[in-house]
């Protein structure tokens, strides 16, 4: 039939795949970012950069809006309007989003991050090769917007801890292919 393929491996090909951990998983493999969720805050943040500074110059500076409005007068809009602003603002930056990129194509496992707040951080990467890959822990906090990642690899006889990557911008599908391609290489007992 049309589309269907077989293929057909040596024995000695399949024990090489299985020696590795990693089988049939070169075929699998993915690469994927965040960034339409960075940008899409950073617009966010930008309207709401514009609409203050056009609420401020039409109240104050050309005074064409004339107040009290709902019974509120000038001072009490400013603090609702700033106060908005400033969730706008600060949120990312309180909840650690980060722009995450992930790619476990290769022999390795990598991940990219940097903070995604109004001031971006240090960029990060993490590289961990899928034979000394040993796990993964994620850690929750505040209700369980702020999600955390943290990865093992085996070094010599010990397993070191990488800091976490704060993945709480990454949308559920993207979280649930990393904990899926991490599972992958998580080494059986």
């Amino acid at each position: 039939m049309a589309g269907d393929y077989l293929f057909t491996f040596s024995p000695l090909e399949l024990i090489a795949f299985e020696k590795n951990r990693l089988s049939l998983l070169k075929f699998k493999t993915m690469t994927f970012d965040n960034s339409k969720q960075i940008i899409s805050l950073r617009i966010k943040l930008f309207v709401a950069t514009v609409l203050l500074l056009v609420y401020v110059a039409l109240a104050y500076v050309a005074k064409l809006i004339k107040f009290p409005i709902l019974g509120l007068n000038d001072t009490v809009w400013t603090l609702i309007f700033v106060a908005i602003y400033l969730v706008i603002a600060f949120f990312p930056m309180f909840l650690n989003y980060q722009y995450v990129y992930f790619s476990d194509d290769g022999d390795s496992i990598v991940f990219r991050y940097f903070n995604a707040g109004i001031v971006g951080g240090k960029k990060n990467s993490i590289e961990i090769n899928k034979t000394t890959f040993t796990g993964y822990k994620t850690e929750k906090r505040f209700f369980g917007l702020m999600l955390s990642l943290v990865l093992f690899q085996k070094v010599g006889q010990s397993i070191a801890k990488y800091p976490p990557i704060h993945i709480g911008a990454l949308n559920k599908d993207q979280r649930n292919k990393v904990f899926r391609s991490l599972n992958l290489y998580i080494p059986r007992m």
